[in-house]
């Protein structure tokens, strides 16, 4: 059995185990596409194809191919036909670059996915009184990736979800909607062998594909591969006073291209980005965030049979997942998790406990003070963060524990769990494309000057980052707007937000019928819950009614 040596020495990086999973990365080959079909949105490609033959699509998981065939050939109203197993076509109507939007959205996650089916249901309800019956808003999402993606990076084998799938993107604010999970398992034929698995946990993969199923509906309304560059205060009326409208700037990934977009409204829901501890090198091709498991690591160790050395930092969720599933996939690699702490922590998942989640605690914890609120917020950390499901935990030690039976000394071990340890930075050899770590212990001063001992050092193939995702991409975007807050606000990085996730302007510079919305980014106000998905289909409908009132 392959051992990793280790040199005792010292180590150091803050854990920040923001287990949120949001992954980014692409999973679609570019390289078995044109630079033309790149630079085409799945929905341009979509109303190319209306011109001409539907073709046989039969719904297929992969999103936006099935959009459009399956919404014009099977779908002349809003209720899909029973039989298709593909997702229909949304109410929501394309609008060209060119015309003034009413919402344009940031990012095409979950977040505004939910929004999107918030919107869509609004629209096919049966109160035929409200404004959106009126007039179908004008809408657009722009998203960076090239189709619609969650969790590219940890669609692990087996992996499950930590929510019940009654907490999906419509459920809890319309069990009767189109879009709820229970919908799409009877739309994709599987009602009745879910309900045979008796859980209220899907696992990931499938869970991601309903999301994709979902997502297809929006092809009309949504363009990818669009990165969102800046967004810019404008005006209707160039003699005006006040900003009634924004202009977002977006490019192309592929082409380069920018396109400006104007909109009443815009919603910034990007998600996070990968965190690398600032000890580490921030961009160096052996130093992997999670997000980049399942999607950058198989090339970069090709050969499954090699002997590899492979250090994971991290204590929660994503970082038990990699160290479990790395004995599967590199059955020879030795394996070590780096943790902070004493030892692997469960997560709590007890009714009581999972209140905290609930949709209607945000508005309490919203109205406290701000000292109260973060006395709050961080009571309740351990529910969420650096925390791992029992059961993994359990797989996890009966696996080191069939070591120990052959192997009474720990260091021959092939898998192993270093608590405190804190990696204090990087280096690369001289003599191979490895990586040396030099950590040392979690309760030890840390050494300020190079060239002090460490604690231990340690040499690997490559490091794998589980230390969770910065959620500040919307301050660069808004940048151009920071002249619009409040004079008391000007000074703070913080762009303060209200319960209805309004960002907070003067109302002397700002009009009233537009603003700048954020979704996902919101913890210190909003609690827990704002950046996971137990509360979207609820947060959906809340941002429908504060974009549209009286929808």
């Amino acid at each position: 059995m392959a051992s990793m040596t280790a040199t005792f020495r010292k180590p150091s990086i803050e854990l920040h185990s923001l287990d949120t999973h949001r992954g980014y990365e692409p999973s679609v080959d570019l390289r078995t596409m044109s630079v033309s079909e790149q630079s085409r949105s799945p929905s341009q490609k979509s109303r190319k194809r209306l011109s001409g033959s539907f073709g046989n699509n039969n719904g297929h998981a992969s999103g936006y191919t099935n959009g459009y065939t399956n919404g014009y050939s099977h779908r002349a109203s809003s209720t899909s036909s029973a039989s298709s197993t593909g997702p229909g076509r949304s109410r929501l109507q394309y609008t060209p670059p060119g015309e003034l939007h009413d919402v344009i959205g940031v990012g095409f996650g979950p977040a505004s996915l939910a929004i999107a089916v918030a919107l869509h249901d609004n629209i096919v309800s049966s109160d035929c009184t409200t404004r959106l019956h009126k007039r179908p808003p004008k809408v657009a999402f722009l998203e960076r990736q090239p189709q619609f993606a969650w969790h590219a990076g940890m669609l692990l084998p087996g992996a499950k979800m930590q929510i019940s799938f009654i907490k999906d993107l419509a459920t809890l604010r319309d069990p009767r909607s189109e879009f709820t999970f229970l919908n799409y398992l009877h739309r994709r034929k599987r009602l009745v062998q879910f309900t045979n698995l008796g859980t209220f946990l899907p696992s990931r993969v499938e869970y991601e594909d309903y999301m994709r199923w979902c997502a297809g509906w929006f092809d009309d309304v949504v363009e990818y591969r669009q990165q969102v560059i800046e967004v810019v205060p404008d005006k209707t009326q160039a003699a005006s006073n006040t900003v009634d409208c924004y202009t977002v700037r977006s490019r192309n990934i592929t082409t380069g291209e920018i396109t400006e977009r104007r909109a009443r409204h815009v919603v910034i829901a990007v998600g996070g980005k990968p965190f690398i501890p600032k000890s580490l090198p921030q961009k160096h091709p052996r130093v992997l965030h999670s997000s980049q498991y399942s999607t950058v690591l198989p090339a970069l160790l090709s050969d499954k049979t090699r002997p590899y050395r492979i250090a994971i930092l991290g204590n929660g969720q994503s970082a038990a997942e990699i160290f479990d599933n790395l004995h599967h996939q590199y059955p020879n690699a030795s394996t070590r998790l780096l943790i902070k702490g004493t030892a692997l922590r469960p997560s709590d998942d007890s009714p009581f406990v999972n209140e905290i989640f609930d949709p209607e605690r945000v508005d309490g914890l919203f109205e406290q003070s701000d000292e109260a609120r973060q006395a709050a917020i961080t009571e309740d950390r351990s529910t969420n963060y650096g925390v791992v499901r029992l059961e993994l935990l359990e797989k996890i030690y009966e696996d080191l524990y069939t070591q120990r039976l052959l192997h009474e000394d720990e260091e021959s071990w092939q898998h192993r769990i270093l608590p405190q340890r804190i990696v204090e930075s990087v280096e690369d050899t001289f003599h191979d494309d490895r990586l040396v770590l030099n950590i040392r212990e979690a309760n030890c001063a840390a050494p300020k000057r190079k060239g002090v001992a460490f604690g231990e050092t340690m040499e690997v193939d490559v490091l794998l980052v589980a230390t969770g995702y910065a959620r500040n991409a919307h301050e660069e975007m808004l940048e151009s707007c920071r002249h619009l807050r409040p004079a008391q606000d000007k000074e703070s990085e913080e762009w303060k937000v209200a319960r209805n996730y309004r960002v907070q302007m003067d109302q002397e510079k700002v009009h009233k019928n537009s603003g700048i919305w954020l979704q996902g980014c919101n913890e210190n106000t909003h609690g827990l819950s704002d950046t996971l998905l137990s509360i979207l289909a609820t947060r959906g409908g809340e941002m429908v009614e504060s974009l549209f009132p009286g929808a």
